[in-house]
C-alpha cells in the first residue's frame, strides 16, 4: 500500500478559490479599437475638445483685462458706497458687480442665460399661442366642431332624435 496518494488532512476538506473551480485565466478586457482611434469618438473628444471656464482660465495664454491685479483692485471694484452702506459687515463690503447685478458683461458659469420676453403693450388686441406639442392632423380632438365635419358619416349626421340636419 502506497502513502504518496493518501489525502493526509481530515475531513471537511477546505477549498480556496483554486481548488473550488480549478484555476482560471486572467481576465482582461480587450477593446475593439486601438486607443488613438477610440479618442476621435463621442464622448471623449467631445469631452476633451470643449472646454470648460476654468480650464480655460488656467490656459498660459488667458488673459482678464476686467480681473484685479492685487487686493487694492479687489476692494476698489466693489459694490460698497460709504456714504449709504455705513456701518455694513466685512463680507457684505467686499461684494462685487458680477455677484450683485447680472447686466456686468462677464461669464461666470458654463450655463446658457434664459431671456425673458418681453409682454406686449398694454392694450395689445392680438394673443399669440403655441400648442405644447404637435397633435395628429388627422386627430378629431381640437377640431371646430359642426355636423359637416369629417368625423361624422360624408358630412351627414343624425339628430339625437333620428331626424337629419339641414341648413
Amino acid at each position: 500500500m502506497s502513502t504518496a496518494h493518501r489525502d493526509p488532512y481530515p475531513y471537511p476538506r477546505y477549498e480556496s478559490d483554486q481548488t473550488l473551480a480549478g484555476l482560471k485565466p486572467t481576465e482582461k478586457a480587450t477593446y475593439s479599437k486601438p486607443t488613438h482611434l477610440a479618442q476621435q469618438d463621442d464622448p471623449w473628444s467631445r469631452l476633451n475638445l470643449s472646454q470648460t471656464l476654468t480650464s480655460t482660465r488656467h490656459q498660459a495664454f488667458y488673459y482678464d483685462p476686467q480681473a484685479p491685479n492685487d487686493s487694492l483692485d479687489f476692494v476698489l471694484k466693489t459694490e460698497y458706497d460709504q456714504h449709504r452702506d455705513l456701518f455694513k459687515g466685512k463680507s457684505q463690503v467686499l461684494l462685487q458687480t458680477e455677484t450683485c447685478y447680472d447686466e456686468h458683461g462677464r461669464v461666470l458659469k458654463n450655463r446658457i442665460r434664459q431671456v425673458q420676453q418681453v409682454p406686449p403693450k398694454l392694450g395689445h388686441p392680438l394673443r399669440q399661442w403655441q400648442q405644447p406639442r404637435r397633435e395628429d392632423v388627422n386627430s378629431i380632438k381640437n377640431a371646430i366642431e359642426g355636423h359637416h365635419t369629417q368625423a361624422t358619416n360624408r358630412g351627414y349626421s343624425r339628430k339625437p332624435d333620428g331626424g337629419h340636419f339641414t341648413s
